[in-house]
């Protein structure tokens, strides 16, 4: 099976002030996201695994590899997404995305070994989708927890899926919080 993509979202965000100051190092947050028809027959599925695994590769190679590209260098944090539309389910967006054959084409490209954090729903075109991004070797690496904000301003439309991938350069723009588990260490 092959994916029936109606079109691909490129978008690059630079960060160079936060609070009225300048930031240590420019900020960037590439999202690479692909607009398919769901590829799920209408109505309840009992194998989504089966269909998951056939299309996996494909869809982490659509959506992963350009993300790290646009990102222009090496990635810190990533994280991925699914926003089903109506006459679709939530549980088959998770089916795509939470795929080692979808994630390990992304991980690979940006050199990371952890399991990438998602931000999944299901939504009306325009839908925003809170997507976490961590670090990319190590999750608790406090600086680098944040969240994107994706939208597609005409997807999903009934019977579409949004899946796409996020990449940051660095941690937050001002991190400057403790590291992980320094406020019980002194317990």
């Amino acid at each position: 099976m092959s994916l029936v993509v109606r079109k691909m979202v490129r978008h690059l965000e630079e960060t160079r002030m936060e609070m009225g100051r300048p930031v240590p190092r420019l900020h960037r947050v590439a999202i690479v996201a692909a607009v398919l028809e769901n590829p799920y027959p209408t109505g309840y599925v009992e194998d989504l695994v089966t269909l998951a695994d056939e299309v996996g590769e494909e869809l982490g190679t659509l959506v992963g590899p350009p993300c790290v590209e646009l990102l222009g260098e090496e990635p810190e944090a990533f994280g991925k997404a699914a926003l089903v539309g109506i006459d679709g389910e939530l549980e088959q967006g998770s089916a795509l995305i939470h795929n080692l054959r979808f994630g390990n084409v992304f991980r690979d490209a940006a050199g990371g070994t952890e399991l990438l954090p998602a931000g999944e729903k299901t939504g009306l075109p325009g839908a925003p989708l809170d997507v976490p991004l961590k670090h990319k070797t190590n999750a608790k690496t406090r600086s680098h927890h944040q969240t994107v904000t994706l939208v597609v301003p005409d997807a999903p439309r009934p019977r579409e899926i949004v899946v796409a991938c996020l990449a940051a350069n660095a941690g937050r723009p001002l991190a400057r919080l403790a590291a992980f588990g320094s406020e019980v260490a002194s317990a």
